[in-house]
């Protein structure tokens, strides 16, 4: 494994002789000790998230699970969200999980998003805009804190255990994260390129990274 490379990408965008330039994480390989661990601006002690990225895979649909969001404390699975074995979407808070019925995920760029609201239970998913069936999920239960988000791996116990067969392989970048369930009008603004209020929990253009193993961050010109 390589040191633990600390990055600062301050703006998802570096304006550079009048080019714009967006970073994404790449997953090239399955292992067991590629990923990057993201730095919240603030406590992970939610009643509430919405949780957005954008992902493109090349992994076969309907004959692996894959990993896309993990936050772990030292004795729970605070929050995970999976692509699962029969192709399904879910998330799992400190638990048996919810699921949901998508299209699944490709080789393009697909933007993704996942809301929950503790007061109410209420959970969706949103791919490219388009938002899932509302469920009931987890009313009353509180997301703790004191852990770490690892982007690419499932953390079997705290930030570390690594599976290579549950490892992300592909491209994950604009991970923005928020204390409240955002509009769907805002999501679909979102989705469409449009400018919104940046995450407030992780915010993509400010957010610190942590790269191990064989993650890359890779800037593009936009």
């Amino acid at each position: 494994m390589r040191l633990s490379v600390v990055l600062f990408l301050v703006a998802s965008s570096a304006v550079l002789a009048g080019s714009v330039f967006l970073k994404t994480l790449v997953f090239p390989d399955e292992s067991n000790n590629s990923y990057v661990e993201m730095v919240p601006q603030k406590p992970l002690n939610l009643g509430a998230f919405t949780l957005c990225m954008r992902v493109a895979t090349e992994l076969p649909n309907m004959e692996r699970e894959i990993i896309l969001f993990a936050y772990r404390t030292q004795d729970f699975d605070e929050l995970n969200v999976w692509q699962e074995l029969d192709g399904r979407y879910s998330f799992y808070l400190s638990g048996d999980g919810v699921m949901f019925k998508a299209p699944k995920l490709g080789p393009t760029e697909t933007h993704m998003c996942v809301t929950w609201d503790s007061s109410s239970g209420a959970a969706a998913i949103f791919m490219d805009g388009r938002k899932s069936v509302t469920k009931m999920y987890r009313k009353g239960h509180r997301i703790r804190s004191g852990g770490k988000v690892i982007i690419g791996q499932d953390p079997d116990d705290y930030l570390g255990s690594f599976e290579a067969k549950q490892s992300f392989v592909g491209s994950i970048s604009d991970v923005n994260m928020w204390d409240s369930v955002l509009s769907d009008s805002t999501i679909q603004d979102m989705n469409s390129g449009k400018r919104v209020p940046r995450g407030n929990v992780f915010d993509w253009e400010s957010v610190e990274l942590k790269v191990n193993g064989g993650a890359e961050v890779v800037n593009s010109e936009n």
